[in-house]
């Protein structure tokens, strides 16, 4: 008999609980993009490829914001004090020190550029993007001539008044 009743409970666990798995295992599953993507931001035809990134800060003293940014484990990149800026490098974090060329800091993109300033083989033109931003009616304070090529550079200020520069070199 108890056999018979163990047998008998394992059976109606085991219906029970494919009753209640079955409507979970059965549901479509979503692609990773679908479960990664908001409802408010929709999918755009590609991402913009914007090149190396670093934090451009306006800085009182050049000296003493290289001695601090080396303590962090930065070092000193391209630049020099002469001209008042240095780039620092850590890694592939990539911090310039200016002085006295700007006011506030500036969030900088370098297309065609990697991490160390080696030429990337593919690259979005500035001008490709500035294409893109306009289509998206971001509001540009500075723009890339269009009917040019090579070396150019844009600039628009994000909602928090963060001033974004792109610097193409090539």
């Amino acid at each position: 008999m108890k056999k018979t009743s163990f047998l008998l409970t394992g059976l109606v666990l085991s219906f029970c609980f494919g009753f209640f798995l079955k409507p979970v295992a059965t549901l479509p599953a979503k692609a990773p993009a679908e479960t990664a993507q908001s409802t408010d931001n929709p999918p755009t035809t590609k991402p913009m490829k914007l090149g190396a990134f670093s934090i451009s800060l306006s800085v009182k003293d050049l000296k003493t914001s290289r001695e601090f940014y080396e303590n962090l484990g930065f070092s000193v990149f391209a630049g020099s004090m002469e001209n008042h800026y240095l780039i620092m490098k850590n890694e592939n974090a990539l911090i310039g020190l200016f002085q006295g060329m700007f006011e506030g800091n500036i969030l900088t993109f370098n297309p065609g550029w990697d991490e160390n300033a080696r030429n990337l083989e593919k690259f979005d033109d500035i001008r490709e993007i500035q294409k893109q931003l306009k289509s998206k009616n971001i509001k540009l304070t500075s723009e890339a001539n269009e009917q040019t090529s090579g070396p150019a550079s844009l600039m628009m200020t994000d909602p928090d008044g963060n001033v974004i520069l792109l610097d193409q070199h090539r």
